[in-house]
């Protein structure tokens, strides 16, 4: 049985609301948000204020449909990615750098929303998926990964491996991404390969 399609959104509206996050993005790398209003953010976009309430309630609610956006697009570009590597952590390489990539197509927003500490529910809901991700691949290596057997907690080992995916991306962002997304994901691999993420004991 085939998955419902979405309704398609006209066109227009995709317009508008893109002219609202561009304004915002703008203000946000001149202001703090408590500085922003509905006003600043109607004008900036060139359109009616009653035309910003068409779409959003108010401005939290435009942050918390702007993040379920970021991490929708997130999960596109990974799920539409074809793995066909010989192990799961070449898969996990290719993801990361699929991540990494659409970061650095994406600059301008990223470094405003995860690189500046202005609107943390970006970071929040970015890490809430990398856990996700990392919690499903702790369920996936099971009794005999190096994990278990050094006896290390599963909800430790999903706390370390997320916090080092979010820390790593922000760090990455914030000093205006210094090294290529495959190189960065490369070197992220060496590192967990010294380490108990997800290697087998008998690989060591």
């Amino acid at each position: 049985m085939t998955e419902p399609t979405k309704p398609r959104i006209d066109p227009r509206i995709l317009r508008t609301r893109q002219l609202l996050k561009d304004a915002l993005i703008d203000l946000l790398e001149e202001m703090e948000i408590e500085k922003i209003s509905v006003n600043k953010i109607a004008e900036k976009a060139t359109i009616n204020r009653v035309t910003f309430y068409l779409h959003y309630r108010d401005i939290p609610d435009m942050l918390e449909k702007m993040a379920d956006d970021m991490i929708e697009e997130i999960k596109v570009v990974i799920d539409q990615m074809l793995v066909v590597k010989r192990n799961v952590e070449e898969a996990d390489s290719e993801k990361f750098i699929s991540l990494l990539e659409h970061i650095a197509a994406n600059k301008k927003f990223y470094k405003v929303v995860l690189g500046t500490r202005r609107t943390p529910i970006f970071t929040e809901r970015l890490l809430k998926m990398l856990t996700e991700s990392v919690a499903a691949r702790v369920e996936q290596i099971g009794p005999d990964s190096s994990i278990t057997k050094a006896g290390i907690q599963k909800d430790i080992a999903i706390w370390y491996g997320s916090s080092a995916l979010i820390g790593t991306i922000v760090s990455w962002i914030r000093h205006d991404m210094p090294y290529s997304p495959a190189y960065l994901a490369r070197q992220f691999t060496l590192l967990r390969t010294h380490q108990f993420l997800d290697r087998p004991a008998d690989e060591k």
